[in-house]
């Protein structure tokens, strides 16, 4: 009271020395609780600030998206009655969230708990952290050096060549697959991402779908180099789809005998010569068998993507076609068209299905590894049967051993193949 009256002192008259009246603050404003001496009328409540200031609580030069987070530390729920009722929520999950809002400056996550990053990546990704520039591929990076194929182990990009073009160095950095389908994407031989296909990273690709690629022998060549010289890269492929790649010949074929693990193959529509010659050859050198119904293992919609990043490759399809939407200045355009009677020209995608078409028209020529069967031989045999038996044996053997060490001579000491193998 005695602020008040000092204050409401020297407001009203600075040379008296009477009290004045008394004054209480109230939500802002100055009341009178007394009347001043000699009966003087009441003073109308004095305003500390003007009407319509404000005062706003900046915390470490924080910009204002930071601020608007700052609501988020409420959950806002509401009662059986119909009150609003709100809550704080948790440390564990403030801490989640600016981190990972924060996740690209980590330095790194190995040996972090996996079910702790598993709830990190979730939180990452539902703020769309992943879909950035810079920022969404370093903080990429942090969870597939720690954690492989927990974060995917399947990825699915069958006629999504877009988003193979726009996020390259993403998808270049998924470690430990073992299921890529590549079909309908119209690579080539010289694309990057069939270069990182021989990388260590990928050594664990078991399933390797790349239908319709425009593939040729000189890109098999490549795709091979390090199996048959460095016996790295894909040696643990199991099923090879190279369907609808008619620039591959005889010649391309026998650059697949050096993965010796295979056991399925898919060559339908390629540009082959000798058909019967490339049967017996994939027989007798890695012992596959063809096939007269088609195979379920190129039954494409058993490959899909999985794992942690499941939701991410989503956005990163998403964020392309909302791109690709025409945009608003072009409806004139359109309607100016329309006005002259002119039909606007689209281009459409090219789908898979013509050259399914044209590959069912050729044939199927899809190959698997019969299973050792422990059937019991017939007891009697005539002696000649079995002579002859271990005599086409005998040159069946040699004609490997020569073909081998031939191969050794001009396949795996030629120049181009060592020019290949210095730049992995």
């Amino acid at each position: 009271r005695r602020a008040g009256r000092g204050m409401s002192s020297w407001l009203r008259s600075e040379g008296h020395l009477d009290a004045g009246p008394i004054y209480v603050r109230e939500n802002g404003r100055l009341h009178v609780v007394s009347a001043a001496a000699g009966g003087a009328p009441a003073a109308r409540p004095f305003r500390l600030f003007p009407r319509g200031f404000s005062v706003e609580l900046c915390m470490n030069g924080e910009d204002g998206g930071a601020r608007s987070q700052r609501t988020d530390h409420f959950i806002f729920t509401y009662t059986k009655e119909g009150n609003l009722r709100y809550s704080a929520k948790s440390l564990f999950s403030l801490v989640l969230g600016y981190i990972s809002d924060n996740v690209d400056r980590v330095d790194s996550l190995i040996g972090f708990p996996e079910q702790i990053a598993e709830k990190l990546f979730s939180a990452a990704e539902a703020r769309q952290k992943f879909t950035e520039p810079v920022a969404g591929l370093r903080a990429l990076q942090k969870f597939t050096e720690a954690y492989g194929n927990l974060v995917l182990c399947s990825l699915c990009l069958r006629n999504r060549y877009l988003v193979i073009s726009e996020k390259l160095e993403e998808i270049k950095s998924f470690r430990e697959l073992t299921c890529l389908d590549l079909s309908c994407c119209k690579l080539g031989d010289e694309h990057e991402l069939l270069e990182h296909l021989t990388k260590e990273a990928l050594s664990s690709v078991k399933r390797l779908l790349l239908k319709d690629n425009s593939l040729s022998d000189a890109g098999l060549r490549r795709m091979t180099a390090p199996v048959r010289v460095l016996k790295k890269g894909l040696e643990n492929l199991l099923i090879l789809d190279l369907s609808c790649n008619p620039k591959i010949t005889d010649v391309g074929i026998g650059y697949l005998l050096s993965f010796k693990k295979l056991n399925c193959l898919d060559i339908s529509g390629a540009g082959l010569k000798d058909v019967n010659a490339v049967v017996k050859r994939l027989q007798m050198h890695i012992g596959l068998v063809h096939s007269k119904v088609p195979l379920k293992e190129f039954d494409h919609s058993n490959c899909r993507t999985e794992g942690w990043a499941e939701q991410t490759v989503l956005q990163w399809e998403q964020a392309i076609m909302e791109a690709m939407k025409p945009q608003e200045h072009l409806k004139s355009r359109t309607a100016a068209l329309h006005f002259y009677g002119k039909t606007h020209r689209t281009e459409e995608v090219v789908k898979c299905k013509l050259v399914e078409t044209e590959t069912k028209a050729s044939g199927h020529l899809q190959f698997y590894k019969k299973e050792n069967q422990n059937c019991p031989l017939p007891l009697k045999r005539e002696v000649a049967d079995s002579h002859e038996l271990k005599n086409n044996k005998k040159r069946a053997l040699a004609e490997q051993e020569r073909e081998r060490t031939s191969k050794q001579k001009h396949l795996c000491l030629t120049v181009e193949d060592w020019d290949l193998l210095n730049t992995y």
